[in-house]
């Protein structure tokens, strides 16, 4: 593993600790330019590392109390069965259609995340199983189509639909996380196996930065967080279409 690709490798931990998303929307384009793997390949390997990374920090979190089983139940039994499906997507489509797709994604959310206001009104946690199921769903048919571990679509459905804190859904978007991914994963893994050395390696670094990021987390303003996270990945969403369109 280079030096590129292993500093990739601790961005995504730290952005996943302080954030709760962003692991595999950096995962899969540093393994596709950095790492040297096909897209469909970085696929599968990007749903392995980034739900490991993401189940050691929804320990961390849980241990903080940073946590709503509820909401990540339903988003998770929803979105494992999304993943599923999505995964039988990718093949469908060819490599420079599912990465222009995936950069696409990352410019509008990035755009959505930059225009938030500086805070929302409290209200209290509600969870509502149709909604939260349907939002979960959704979520989940993109975390297997292309490879995300799906945070930065989870953290606002969190606190849209389930009204969560943002750190509480910081917390509860790392498990579902970790859920969706394994399920996505599973769906990959007989269409391109992984590169274990590369995806053990990846995901050990990965899952350090995490630690490191979630107890960094608690100390910055979460309005700020957010503004950062939106920033880095607009500029990667523009960098991979500019790779792929010109």
């Amino acid at each position: 593993m280079s030096f590129l690709t292993f500093l990739g490798a601790v961005v995504v931990g730290l952005s996943l600790g302080l954030t709760g998303a962003g692991g595999s929307i950096i995962t899969l384009p540093v393994l596709v330019y950095l790492g040297g793997l096909a897209p469909r390949e970085a696929v599968g390997v990007s749903l392995f590392v980034v739900g490991v990374a993401a189940l050691v920090g929804a320990g961390e979190r849980f241990r903080a109390g940073e946590f709503h089983g509820r909401a990540a139940v339903l988003f998770a039994l929803s979105g494992m069965a999304g993943a599923a499906g999505g995964a039988r997507l990718t093949p469908l489509v060819s490599g420079e259609v599912l990465m222009v797709g995936f950069a696409g994604l990352m410019v509008l959310v990035a755009v959505r995340l930059l225009r938030e206001g500086e805070g929302t009104v409290a209200m209290a946690p509600e969870c509502r199983p149709w909604r939260c199921l349907a939002a979960g769903f959704g979520v989940g048919v993109l975390t297997g189509f292309i490879g995300v571990g799906g945070g930065f679509l989870l953290m606002p459905s969190l606190v849209k639909f389930a009204r969560l804190p943002l750190r509480v859904a910081t917390g509860t978007s790392l498990a579902v996380i970790a859920f969706n991914a394994a399920a996505g994963f599973w769906s990959h893994c007989g269409e391109a196996p992984p590169r274990w050395p590369l995806a053990l390696l990846f995901a050990g670094v990965a899952a350090l930065g995490v630690v490191v990021g979630t107890r960094w987390a608690g100390r910055l303003p979460v309005v700020r967080l957010r503004q950062g996270f939106a920033a880095m990945v607009l500029a990667t969403g523009v960098l991979v279409l500019w790779q792929n369109l010109r």
